[in-house]
Parts: structure tokens; C-alpha cells; sequence
């Protein structure tokens, strides 16, 4: 992705937080187990999180008792997070972008991204994460992808909306099944700084009515970037298609996986 690209999409995040708090979905208990356990982190564990949102992965880790400084770039974004852990006196939400914030001298256990290390400049995130972290610390990175699965006639047949609203879409574009996602190894590995990463996978699925689904499509990216009337457009056939066809019922399938890396 080219830069402008890149800072384009990932600002449109901050456009409406309260929708994105609302509909956005939050992450498998297990993953943060598994972190846990992994990564050896306990109660006092010091945690830097790149992208917290308004918390999604945030406040699940602060209940179990982690330290966590979290940089959002979104200033009402962050505002959001804030609230949603003010309970949590052990959690700090900074507003800055990854890329500029300056690290502090102690060094953290984990970094912790889930589903935006993608969205930080490709030529500081790996080297900078390294550089936050002690020695045996692991880099933790979480990427969702949709999969074939939930309402699957549904998803085939939509695909016609963006093809007809989105002039990106591929055509034919079709969902794959979670085990033919790739494993991103690559990065990470020829970096020199961390150890080959272990990958954790988790499926599930979300029913979501007419309206729910909309409101999830308006907070992604790619969503909103579109012209207006491509939008409006875009989401008046799904909406459609999914009362006229499917009861106003549309179920879709998640996988959420889990890189984690040691630094060496």
C-alpha cells in the first residue's frame, strides 16, 4: 500500500468513534490467554498496545492486570478509550502516531497490535517494536480476516453490489476458507531481530440484522473512503439484499489469528 493511501485510510478511523466503540467486534477470550501464557505475562506486566481504537483489545488485557500504554493517532479515538478505561488506573492512552511517538527508557514485555500493526509505515514498525521491547520480550500482532462461512449465499451474492458500487472490487471476488489463509511469516522473519513467529488461529462466527451490518460496514476504511453517492449506494443494495433475501439476517465468519515473536 503506498503511503498517501495508507495515511489516507487509516484517518478515516477517527471519523465517528462512537459507531466504531459500538458495532466494532472485540477479540476471542482464548487469544489472550494464549498470550498470556506464551509471552509470560502476568499482573504488573508492562504492555505497549499500537492502535488501541476505543479499547477493543485494550480491556481485556487491563482485567488481567496489565500495565498497558496504548498510542492511538486518533485524537477522539483515544478521548473513547480513555472512557471505556477509566476504571483501569493502570492504563494510559496516549494520542500520537506510532511512528513519532518518542519510547520511553524502560522497555516493555509485549507489543501488542491488534488489527492495525498494517496500518503503521512498513519501514519503522518492525524496527521500532524491537527497539521498545526487553530482550526475550515478544512482538504480538492480530489480523482478522473474514472467511467462507456464516451466511454463504448471502456473501456470494453481494458481491455483485461492490462490483457495482466499487470500482476496486475484483470480479468474481469470492471469500476463502480460514485454512487457506496464509501464515504472514515474512516480515517478521527477515527482520533479524526476532525469532521465527508462533501463530494462533481462532474461528467464530456474529450474527448481525440489516441494521447492525450496515453500521460495521460504515467503520471500515474502505467503506468510507468511497464518494458519497458510491457509498450511499453501496449500502442501500446490501441492506436490500439482505431484508429481501435473508430475513434481514446476515451471519459472518472471523478469523482471528495471533503472531506473536520473540525478540532475540
Amino acid at each position: 500500500m503506498a503511503d498517501d493511501q495508507r495515511e489516507k485510510l487509516r484517518a478515516t478511523f477517527t471519523e465517528d468513534p462512537a459507531l466504531y466503540d459500538r458495532v466494532r467486534p472485540g477479540y476471542p477470550e482464548a487469544m489472550f490467554d494464549d498470550l498470556a501464557g506464551v509471552a509470560g505475562l502476568g499482573t504488573g506486566s508492562l504492555v505497549l498496545e499500537i492502535g488501541p481504537g476505543t479499547g477493543q483489545a485494550t480491556v481485556p488485557m487491563a482485567r488481567r492486570g496489565w500495565e498497558v500504554v496504548a498510542v492511538e493517532l486518533g485524537a477522539a479515538m483515544a478521548e473513547r478509550a480513555r472512557r471505556n478505561l477509566r476504571v483501569f488506573p493502570q492504563v494510559e492512552v496516549v494520542t500520537s502516531a506510532f511512528e513519532d511517538w518518542p519510547l520511553p527508557a524502560r522497555p516493555f514485555d509485549a507489543v501488542v497490535s491488534a488489527t492495525a500493526f498494517h496500518w503503521i509505515d512498513p519501514d519503522v514498525r518492525i524496527a521500532k517494536s524491537a527497539q521498545a521491547l526487553r530482550p526475550g520480550g515478544v512482538l504480538a500482532t492480530v489480523a482478522t480476516h473474514h472467511v467462507l462461512g456464516g451466511s454463504v449465499d448471502f456473501f456470494h451474492e453481494v458481491q455483485a453490489c461492490y462490483e457495482r458500487f466499487d470500482p476496486a472490487t475484483p470480479p468474481g471476488l469470492r471469500l476463502s476458507p480460514a485454512a487457506e489463509i496464509p501464515y504472514d511469516r515474512e516480515e517478521v522473519e527477515t527482520s533479524g531481530g526476532f525469532d521465527p513467529p508462533a501463530f494462533f488461529r481462532y474461528e467464530w462466527e456474529l450474527a448481525y440484522s440489516t441494521e447492525h451490518y450496515i453500521d460495521l460496514l460504515r467503520t471500515y476504511s474502505g467503506h468510507r473512503a468511497l464518494g458519497s453517492a458510491a457509498r450511499s449506494g453501496l449500502l442501500n443494495c446490501v441492506a436490500a439484499l439482505a431484508d429481501a433475501r435473508y430475513g434481514g439476517r446476515v451471519v459472518k465468519r472471523y478469523l482471528t489469528e495471533l503472531r506473536v515473536s520473540r525478540r532475540r
